[in-house]
C-alpha cells in the first residue's frame, strides 16, 4: 500500500513575504485556518479554533525558512495518537507566488478514508479562504 498523502497547490498575486505572514502570523492564520497562541517558530505549537477557542491542532514545527518552506507535524483529534507531516513551499512567479501543499503520513486503511477525505475538502475550503483574503 502507498502513503496517503494530500497535494495541493495555487497561485496568489501576493509576494512570497505576503503568503509567508499568512503561513506563520496568528492574526493572518485565524483569517483562513486557526489560530496559534503565538507566530510559528521552530518548537511545539497549538492552534485553536477562532470561534470555539478549542484546541484542534498541535505538533511541532520542524522547519522554518522565512518566505520560502515551512515544515511541521500535525495532529488533531480524530487521528488519535497518529501524526502527519504538513510541508507548505513557496515559489516567486511572475505576478505573484505558488504555494504548495504537501499533507504526508497520514493514517492508512479503509477505515482512515473518511479522514482523507474530510482533510483534502478542509483544505480545498482553507486554502480557498486564503485566496480570497489575500487577493480581496
Amino acid at each position: 500500500m502507498t502513503d496517503t498523502v494530500i497535494e495541493k497547490s495555487i497561485y496568489l498575486k501576493a509576494t512570497p513575504a505576503q503568503v509567508w505572514a499568512y503561513l506563520t502570523d496568528p492574526a493572518k492564520l485565524a483569517i483562513w485556518f486557526h489560530k496559534p497562541a503565538a507566530p510559528l517558530a521552530q518548537g511545539d505549537y497549538e492552534m485553536f479554533g477562532t470561534e470555539s477557542g478549542e484546541r484542534l491542532m498541535w505538533g511541532t514545527v520542524l522547519v522554518i525558512e522565512p518566505h520560502k518552506r515551512l515544515e511541521y507535524s500535525f495532529t488533531i483529534a480524530p487521528m488519535g495518537d497518529a501524526t502527519s507531516t504538513v510541508k507548505w513551499a513557496l515559489t516567486e512567479v511572475a505576478g505573484g507566488t505558488q504555494l504548495s501543499l504537501r499533507h504526508e503520513g497520514l493514517p492508512q486503511g479503509a477505515d482512515a478514508f473518511g479522514l482523507t477525505l474530510a482533510l483534502d475538502d478542509g483544505w480545498d475550503k482553507h486554502l480557498a479562504r486564503m485566496r480570497t483574503s489575500i487577493q480581496g
